[in-house]
């Protein structure tokens, strides 16, 4: 039996509401990243690409993910995650 996904919600500028998968939760030079995949809804083509976002803290010490606004930084987290995938592949 494989593991249950986990899905959160997120909320754009606008206000709409997003279901996204958990696909992995992967760490880089010392900040943890979240790689997520939109859940498909029934009449969507499966197309959508997984979206990488940061966690970060507010204020008040909340937990929240931001987007990685860095080119650098995200071609980091990036690279480290096709590594990832192309290493469970060979195993």
């Amino acid at each position: 039996m494989t593991e249950q996904e986990e899905v959160i919600t997120l909320v754009d500028e606008e206000g709409a509401e997003h279901d996204f998968t958990v696909i992995d939760i992967i760490e880089v030079d010392g900040s943890e990243y979240a790689i997520l995949l939109p859940v498909e809804e029934d009449n969507e083509e499966e197309s959508n690409e997984a979206i990488i976002l940061k966690f970060a803290r507010d204020e008040e010490g909340s937990e929240l993910l931001v987007d990685i606004e860095d080119d650098e930084e995200w071609e980091k987290v990036s690279d480290a995650w096709e590594e990832m995938l192309a290493e469970e592949e060979v195993e």
